[in-house]
């Protein structure tokens, strides 16, 4: 997420900071970089003119030339700048009066928003105990209402539709209805989208709206579309109204233009973000641990709310333990595995530490745990507990026992001591100190 952007932003604030004292000219040529890293990040034009003029008036004053750590300075003036950009403090769902509440998701074919339909109840139920529904009301296409209607039961959410009835108006008025007599305290209607906005659609989407009277209505745009989802947010707004979007596969994302720009035109907040393949693939947005992935700072505190999910306080400590005596072997790996799969790739959890808190680049795709798994389990127990103990004769007897290449077993040590060196960095401070080193 924002690895380009990120990676322009951090070699300028390197050069800043290798500067003992900074002048308006060093300024300058800093600023003039940024506003090339906002563009080629596609975030809009004016949006990018404006931050970077508010960044250099700031920069440029007194207090910042003449401090002990000018470069830290214009660290700090740019975080906050982004966070302002992304609209300060993260904006939750607004519930009014009696259940069931509504919310709406709108948007474009191909969005994501069945997806995220799934997602926002897997996580309102988890977070905040609530009682979801997800309804099906995009008859356009069977294999939406089989794709949500599968989602939904991954997610342990009711799920609603009516596949005799032709008018989404129709089958949103009934599931509520329904939601009602089952106690259900949140109702989330999947809607159709098209290909580009028509009349046809925004008609559809006016009558749907106008039954379901809805607390949200959410816009889902995909997040690789960079300026084309902002102009879709303001036709979308012009023609239905809205109150909030979704961000969907902003873990493949690495320009990040359309979060960027997306409060400062539409005016509109970023509520939610989605990343990964899983039904736990929604997280709330923040637009200060967001600043953090952009700045490399990472993002601490959204990485310690997916461990609390995964792992007990028990088991924590036993593997603090580990960790700190160094004995944390293959055996554990293994255990952990589940763990780790449920919470993301080890990509995207070494995308939330700090850059100088990462160790080597090392990629574990979630669809290899089980090869991973299948490894191991041809491994003698003194090989799980001894790690250094394979050389290549016990490699070879290992992949053949598996069925894999000799390759699998070193990629797979390979990642084993990324993830061991991770786990004791997490542990360190220390390696906050060499951020923008």
């Amino acid at each position: 997420m924002f690895d380009k952007l990120s990676d322009r932003l951090g070699q300028t604030f390197r050069n800043l900071s290798g500067r003992g004292v900074l002048t308006e000219n060093n300024i300058s040529d800093a600023m003039r970089e940024i506003r090339r890293a906002l563009l080629e990040a596609d975030v809009n034009f004016k949006v990018a003119k404006k931050f970077v003029s508010e960044v250099t008036e700031m920069a440029t004053g007194e207090k910042v030339l003449k401090s002990l750590t000018p470069g830290q300075q214009i660290v700090k003036i740019v975080n906050d700048r982004i966070v302002a950009l992304l609209g300060t403090t993260a904006e939750k769902l607004s519930f009014s009066g009696k259940p069931p509440h509504v919310i709406l998701l709108l948007g474009l074919q191909g969005s994501g928003k069945t997806t995220t339909a799934a997602r926002l109840a897997y996580l309102l139920q988890k977070k905040q105990n609530r009682r979801c529904m997800v309804v099906a009301a995009d008859l356009q296409r069977p294999a939406a209402i089989d794709q949500l209607e599968v989602m939904a039961g991954k997610a342990g959410a009711l799920f609603y539709c009516d596949r005799n009835l032709k008018d989404p108006a129709e089958v949103v008025k009934d599931a509520i209805h329904q939601a009602s007599l089952q106690y259900s305290d949140v109702v989330i209607v999947d809607t159709a989208g098209r290909l580009h906005v028509d009349d046809d659609l925004m008609d559809e989407l006016k009558r749907v709206k106008s039954v379901a009277r809805p607390d949200e209505s959410l816009l889902v745009l995909d997040g690789l579309s960079g300026q084309d989802a902002v102009n879709v947010a303001l036709e979308f707004d012009e023609r239905i109204g809205f109150t909030g979007a979704v961000l969907t596969k902003m873990d493949g994302d690495s320009r990040g233009g359309a979060a960027l720009s997306f409060r400062a035109v539409t005016g509109k907040p970023i509520k939610f973000a989605g990343i990964g393949e899983s039904v736990r693939g929604l997280e709330e947005f923040d637009p200060s641990r967001v600043a953090g992935r952009i700045l490399g700072m990472g993002d601490i505190v959204g990485l310690a709310e997916k461990a609390q999910e995964m792992f007990d306080e028990k088991e924590a400590l036993k593997l603090q333990k580990k960790i700190r005596s160094n004995s944390f072997n293959l055996e554990d790996f293994r255990k952990e595995l589940t763990k780790i799969k449920k919470m993301g790739s080890l990509s995207e959890i070494m995308a939330m530490l700090p850059k100088g808190m990462r160790p080597a680049a090392a990629d574990i795709d979630s669809s290899k745990f089980t090869q991973m798994e299948s490894l191991i389990n041809s491994m003698t127990a003194k090989e799980r507990l001894r790690p250094e103990i394979i050389n290549g004769s016990r490699r070879k007897r290992i992949a053949r026992g598996s069925g894999r290449t000799v390759n699998d077993v070193n990629r797979l040590l390979k990642e084993f001591r990324a993830m061991k060196k991770m786990m004791k960095q997490m542990r360190s401070a220390r390696g906050m100190a060499s951020m923008f080193r």
